[in-house]
């Protein structure tokens, strides 16, 4: 787990920081701290080659979807949601069938939980971390099968994943065809 019970109170990023590079010497950390937002989305995300997503409401969520189909990045998306998990790729920028993250939310909900509220699990949010990670070693590599096109769904309660098709939606505005 990223996160200890030591850190509370201090900055995800700075905890988060230190204990990447505690387990993990060699690898560079560089820190953003700024609400991301659909103004300054495309900018932060224009320098990077994948991007990865594990924001907690959908306003980020979509400006970072959003500017990821602009600029050409493979997005990998991971939620997590009291005993629920999810995991995608999105790439709509290569034409059909790759489908955007509005193609599978389309709007954000009427009424959005925190996850103060809703509680996240921290051994299911440890295992999509990594299943994530292997996702963005699958596609920076480029070996394996991509989940673009599927989504991954996980039930901790009963321990089922489930890939179902995610279709690109061509209604959907969010992308062009």
């Amino acid at each position: 787990m990223l996160f200890e019970t030591s850190d509370i109170g201090r900055l995800k990023t700075d905890a988060a920081r230190d204990r990447i590079e505690e387990m993990n010497p060699g690898c560079k950390v560089e820190l953003f701290i700024k609400h991301l937002d659909a103004v300054n989305a495309r900018g932060l995300v224009h320098g990077f080659d994948i991007v990865v997503d594990g924001s907690d409401n959908f306003a980020t969520r979509f400006a970072l979807a959003d500017a990821c189909a602009t600029e050409k990045k493979p997005l990998v998306s991971a939620a997590v949601s009291g005993f629920s998990a999810q995991l995608s790729t999105f790439k709509p920028y290569l034409g059909a069938p790759h489908p955007c993250y509005r193609c599978l939310v389309p709007e954000a909900p009427e009424r959005e939980l925190t996850c103060e509220q809703e509680g996240i699990i921290g051994p299911l949010a440890t295992i999509m971390g990594g299943m994530q990670a292997l996702e963005v070693i699958k596609e920076l590599l480029a070996i394996g099968e991509s989940l673009s096109g599927s989504l991954l769904v996980m039930d901790a309660l009963t321990l089922s994943i489930r890939k179902i098709k995610l279709p690109r939606d061509r209604a959907c505005t969010a992308h062009t065809n």
